[in-house]
């Protein structure tokens, strides 16, 4: 074994331990520490045994293990504890040597951070990395950014250990400077949490609107994985509905309907509010979750609220396919918001993010892994400068012709009281974004009326604001104009 390890890392849980697995599975040899020291001896006495593994007892001992430049990956809590780790090793390093947070840190917290290292004379990566545990094990998704000088250092050891396409082709390659690729990384949470929960509606209507059992579910879901809908999240959906409990009962239909987060979805819409991005879908994703929280309250209204006690008694094949268009259509337009948001962030903080090439990364490897990423990354190869994926004559095409059932659905879901929050939202912002006008004319005119705050004509050029008096008893004197 090497007397020095091609890297280190600081946090022997699972996710640690399995993408240190990984690595040493590749051909690295990794240097190994956790806080709790005692962690480090049980994997060197276990699943580290044998193998090419370092394993320190100590911050200082983890950094003299280490060839230079040292190249240290913390998996730690995010938040606090990241910093704290970067103070500990800061004395420890010489210029020129990297620190790596791979966890899920906020993209501001990465932007900061960053700036600090490379105060210090030191070099600093913040990296997404997707798949769970799974993926750490067996390749996940890498989106690294910050320091540009720190990517051909740290570039065949990513590449060697996150997952491939097809052709070979890595799921891991540069985003850009700063914090560009943790909010890569939180986008594609955010975009996580609208596919689930326009899955969980489509289970919703087939359960309670369509009256099907667990067992006619996984049917469907298994047809739905061999087309357009093939992914990561309607593969496990389909396995998650044929998994039986101790008494060979759905074991979905008895988890709890309380749903967890880590705040991923919820940055993800802070950051659009922020930027003036509509993040509709996502958004509506994160309150269904925040809604499925209160769980005595829904208890208690239930009892007391009433709703449509019709059922329905329409041709259920039908609504199937056209609960599958709805589906791609939703996707479609969660992944065109979530696009528009890297765009405009792109422009705020000054990175030259690859389109194209975030898709690649996200076609294997991470949560939302789907044969759909192949055909954004050509819509962006097609046309790196593509404002919107609905203007690619493919997603064009395929949007419009999945219309019909995802209006029927929705229809059909608020005419009989499902709550489809996510899809009909979706369906709000294809309407709205497809519309020349809208009535933002009559908001301006009531701005205007209480605050003053001007607006543009039609029939003038932009740029030009005016104030009406609309009482006769205002003065002439306007606001401040908000300039969009």
């Amino acid at each position: 074994m090497k007397k020095l390890a091609d890297i280190g890392l600081i946090g022997l849980a699972v996710m640690g331990e399995n993408l240190v697995l990984n690595m040493e599975s590749k051909g690295f040899t990794v240097a190994v520490f956790n806080r709790t020291v005692s962690r480090v001896d049980q994997f060197m006495a276990g699943r580290g045994a044998g193998k090419k593994f370092i394993g320190a007892r100590s911050i200082e001992e983890l950094c003299a293990s280490l060839e230079r430049p040292r190249k240290v990956m913390m998996l730690v809590k995010a938040g606090q504890p990241v910093d704290d780790f970067i103070e500990k090793l800061i004395p420890h390093l010489e210029p020129g040597d990297i620190i790596i947070d791979g966890g899920n840190s906020h993209f501001p917290d990465t932007i900061r951070r960053t700036k600090y290292v490379e105060s210090k004379g030191l070099l600093y990566i913040g990296t997404g990395v997707s798949g769970g545990e799974e993926g750490a094990l067996h390749g996940p998704s890498l989106m690294p950014g910050g320091s540009p000088k720190a990517w051909p250092a740290v570039k065949e050891i990513f590449q060697a250990v996150s997952a491939k396409v097809e052709d070979g082709t890595p799921c891991c390659d540069w985003v850009g400077e700063g914090g560009a690729g943790h909010f890569v990384k939180m986008v594609h949470n955010g975009i996580e949490y609208g596919d689930m929960q326009i899955i969980c509606e489509a289970y919703q209507v087939l359960k309670d609107l369509l009256g099907l059992s667990a067992d006619e579910m996984h049917e469907v879901f298994k047809e739905w994985n061999k087309g357009d809908l093939d992914s990561y999240l309607i593969e496990i959906t389909r396995d998650i509905l044929a998994y039986k409990d101790e008494k060979k009962e759905p074991l979905v239909e008895k988890i709890l309907d309380c749903a967890g987060q880590k705040g991923t979805g919820k940055w993800t819409g802070v950051a659009a509010l922020d930027l003036g991005i509509p993040l509709t879908l996502i958004g509506e994703s994160v309150f269904a979750r925040c809604l499925s929280a209160q769980k005595d309250l829904r208890v208690e209204a239930s009892k007391i609220l009433g709703g449509p006690t019709t059922k329905f008694t329409g041709d259920k094949a039908q609504m199937i396919s056209d609960l599958k268009d709805a589906l791609f259509a939703a996707k479609i337009i969660s992944y065109a918001q979530g696009y528009n948001l890297m765009m405009e962030a792109a422009k705020e903080y000054g990175w030259n993010l690859n389109y194209g090439g975030i898709a690649l990364m996200w076609r294997g490897g991470c949560i939302i892994r789907s044969v759909f990423l192949a055909d954004i990354k050509k819509a962006f190869d097609k046309n790196p400068d593509l404002k919107n994926l609905l203007l690619d004559p493919y997603f064009k095409n395929k949007v419009e012709s999945a219309q019909a059932g995802w209006r029927r659905v929705c229809a059909a879901a608020l005419t009989y009281g499902i709550p489809v929050p996510a899809l009909t939202t979706a369906l709000c912002y294809f309407d709205g974004v497809r519309s020349e006008r809208l009535p933002a004319n009559l908001l301006q005119a009531q701005r205007d009326y209480f605050g003053a705050h001007t607006y543009e004509r039609v029939d003038k050029p932009r740029g030009e604001f005016f104030h009406t008096n609309w009482t006769g008893k205002g003065g002439d004197t306007a606001s401040t104009t908000y300039i969009v």
